[in-house]
This record gives C-alpha cells, structure tokens and sequence, in this order.
C-alpha cells in the first residue's frame, strides 16, 4: 500500500532540493571565479565569463547570487578565511606557550600552508590572494574578511609583542607588510611549482612551511638601522 506524502513534507523537501541548487551554483560562481582571478586579475575578468565557467546558461547568475565584483570577491576571501582561521585557533591550541619567535613565526605560517595543501594541486587561491592584494581596496577586503573570523590573530599579536618589546611602532607595521608579503608570494611559488610539476621549487607545503617560519624569524629579529631621530622609528 503505498501513503500519500503529506503536503508539508513535500514543501519541505521542495525547498531543501532548492537550496541544495542554490549553494551548488553558488559553490561553481566562486569556483569559477577563483581561478579566473588568479590567472587574469580581477579586474579583466567579467560576470558573463565567470558564469559561463560556472556552467551557468544565465549569464546574470554573478550578479544574481553575489552582487558586485567586490562582494564576489569578498565572498571567496571569507571562504577561506574561515578555514585558515579554524586551523590557526588548533595550531594555537597545540603550540602551548611560545619560547621564541621562530615559534611563533610557525604559528603564523603553518595555518596557511596546511590550508593550501588541504585545496590540493591544482589549487588558485594563492595566486588569488596574489592578484587581489596589488588592489589596495580589494587588499583591505582581504583583511578584513581575515580579522571577522580569527580573534586568534590577536592572540598572535600579544606574543610578538612580549618577545620584541622595544620593536618601534612603524618598524612592526612595515615588518607585517613584509611578512604578509613573503608568505604570499612564496605560497604563489608553491602553488605554481606543484599545478606545473616543477623540478625547481619546493613541492610540498611542509617544507614551504618551515622555510617561511626561518625567513620571518629572520625578518623580525634583524636590527634596525634607522636613525634614532628618524619620525618612522618612534
């Protein structure tokens, strides 16, 4: 005997089928996107060629589910932000208290490099980061979406602080830029070397890894020559 479904449950299913189609395409815009940025910039790249990349017949379908480039790109950054974070706030955990900056330099590499390896080859999100962060207005997007979902960013923040207090105000802030910098274009280098094969970069992400850890190590503990008088060194 078979039992008729009753009208509430057939809505109910009806809309779970529609929203499972919602974020599938949704999924297949970033997806699409994605790779278009990091090999064509984001600004040479339009929402009719996404779609059609996304396997969208509607060629409005960016617009439609996202809105503007800027909140498209958004989007993918808080995407992977979120997971970058997720991994920080476990490395942190498992750190347990830091006895010198080349800890803490992992610290702050590994819950990125772990991320790239978790996408697998080929991936596009360095080479994503890469493009938008020549963008300064796309840059601060970045960021932003980054300190929204890790308040552990800060936790890292405090242990610098206590291993190099007397590290002037402006030189920490170039020394950020300049670390944020090396571990995007280093990652952008991996990401390459292993979409190509190639024999003449690191291939895994655990030696880009401890590499990275070694060279900001040496970044934040190398003197500094300004001039005591200098405005910036205050």
């Amino acid at each position: 005997m078979r039992y008729a479904v009753p009208v509430r449950w057939r809505t109910m299913s009806g809309r779970g089928v529609r929203e499972a189609q919602v974020e599938a395409t949704r999924a297949a815009i970033l997806d699409a996107a994605e790779r278009l940025f990091a090999e064509h910039g984001v600004h040479t790249v339009s929402n009719r060629q996404i779609s059609i990349a996304a396997g969208q017949g509607n060629t409005a379908a960016v617009g439609y589910h996202f809105g503007t480039k800027t909140d498209l790109v958004r989007a993918i950054a808080g995407r992977h932000a979120k997971a970058i974070a997720e991994i920080r706030d476990r490395v942190l955990a498992e750190a347990g208290d830091f006895t010198c900056v080349r800890d803490w330099a992992a610290c702050t590499v590994r819950p990125v490099t772990e991320h790239m390896a978790a996408l697998g080859s080929p991936s596009w999100f360095a080479r994503f980061n890469a493009q938008v962060s020549a963008d300064p207005a796309l840059f601060e997007v970045m960021m932003n979406e980054d300190d929204l979902v890790s308040a552990s960013r800060e936790q890292l923040r405090n242990v610098l602080d206590r291993f190099l207090p007397d590290l002037p105000h402006q030189v920490t802030a170039v020394r950020v830029l300049m670390a944020r910098h090396l571990i995007v274009q280093m990652c952008v280098e991996t990401e390459r070397a292993l979409a190509e094969g190639s024999a003449t970069a690191r291939l895994n992400w655990e030696d880009t890894a401890s590499d990275l850890a070694d060279a900001i190590t040496a970044l934040w503990e190398a003197p500094v020559t300004r001039r005591p008088g200098d405005a910036a060194s205050k």
